[in-house]
């Protein structure tokens, strides 16, 4: 055996095996920095809490902001979320409904603009029996799409490709956020 066979043999750091690796270097924050949420934390609370550029908070309103999905169906998924805490629609108050569908609106413009998206996905999951990750905390999904992002990664290897990195995703859709 010479040199090369050796080392892939032995499963040293480097050598090709049948794993497939998709690198997220943004999801350190939950291994880093004691970062990590408790499990009886709300990561939807304590966004508001931290920096815009740590929680990747894209636009604060009076009593809702808005943020990117730290684990995204698509490039530039936002989610919009009162600061109160509170689980279902119906619950929210006149005010609180009215600004998230602003924040939704200027959300779709802001992307349309600085992404040249084609269509959304716009939608809540109320309640873990119907899909929600974070069932506690009201928030409403903003899913940009184009006509040309379906590819073959998700159907052969459940895998979705993202081509911008977290934090650059952010600094441009602030950036191009209005200001009042």
């Amino acid at each position: 055996m010479d040199g090369v066979e050796s080392v892939r043999d032995s499963g040293a750091v480097g050598t090709p095996d049948d794993m497939q690796r998709l690198w997220v270097p943004h999801r350190m924050v939950y291994v880093a920095d004691h970062h990590q949420p408790g499990r009886s934390d709300c990561p939807f609370c304590a966004a508001p809490e931290r920096s815009d550029e740590d929680a990747l908070i894209v636009a604060r309103g009076r009593t809702a902001y808005v943020l990117l999905n730290l684990f995204p169906y698509n490039n530039g998924h936002m989610m919009v979320c009162p600061y109160r805490h509170i689980s279902q629609y119906d619950e929210a108050s006149a005010e609180e409904i009215a600004e998230i569908g602003e924040l939704t609106q200027i959300a779709m413009r802001v992307a349309r603009g600085v992404m040249n998206c084609d269509g959304f996905n716009i939608g809540m999951n109320q309640g873990e029996i119907a899909g929600a990750g974070i069932a506690a905390h009201l928030h409403q999904h903003i899913v940009p799409r184009w006509a040309s992002d379906s590819n073959f990664f998700p159907i052969i290897a459940k895998t979705k490709a993202l081509p911008q990195l977290l934090g650059d995703v952010r600094e441009a859709i602030a950036a191009a956020w209005p200001h009042p």
